[in-house]
């Protein structure tokens, strides 16, 4: 995987890059700038896109909602399948590769749930509801996954955790939510 560039020096001619304030639409903005060869790093959020993925195809699992723990991840915490929009696809095209890449089903309807600001990461999230077909098989990626009725799955109050709850409230559910530690 490629590293983050360094955004202290200027990946055009290697002078520092500063916290420069200059007009631009709407006033001053304050980016990282270089006073030499004006190079500006925009430090645009990446798009993520999640999925609410129901299982409609198979009993007993009918109905009920998929999380997976990422394989990376030293806690026993559970969440939405995730993954990067690529160049050149949709976001629907998107959800529908991850979705296969990570759990190998088949999604048979897809529904926008929201777009949710995740500055923590400087992302933004497109979150699907996907309803899902097949025979779950994890990628190496995540480690297992457990299978949820609306009742019984927990909310995390950040990044894709509000977009299940908003699935869940449209659902006519009221959403619960975890309590987690706080970050060091």
């Amino acid at each position: 995987m490629a590293r983050e560039p360094d955004w202290r020096y200027c990946p055009r001619c290697g002078s520092p890059l500063a916290a420069i304030a200059q007009a631009e639409d709407g006033g001053d903005k304050v980016r990282l700038r270089c006073a030499g060869c004006g190079f500006t790093h925009w430090n645009n959020p990446t798009p993520v896109l999640a999925a609410v993925i129901e299982r409609v195809d198979c009993d007993p699992d009918a109905g009920r909602i998929l999380l997976a723990r990422n394989a990376a991840w030293t806690g026993r915490l559970f969440a939405l399948i995730t993954g990067f929009m690529e160049a050149g696809e949709t976001a629907q095209q998107g959800i529908e590769r991850e979705v296969a890449e990570e759990t190998s089903l088949a999604v048979d309807r897809l529904s926008l749930i929201g777009v949710y600001d995740f500055q923590r990461m400087n992302q933004v999230i497109i979150a699907y509801h996907a309803e899902c077909r097949g025979e779950v098989r994890l990628s190496p990626e995540l480690a297992e996954y457990k299978m949820f009725t609306p009742e019984t799955v927990r909310c995390w109050p950040a990044g894709t955790g509000h977009a299940l709850a908003d699935w869940l409230r449209s659902r006519g559910h009221t959403p619960r939510y975890v309590d987690l530690p706080p970050r060091t």
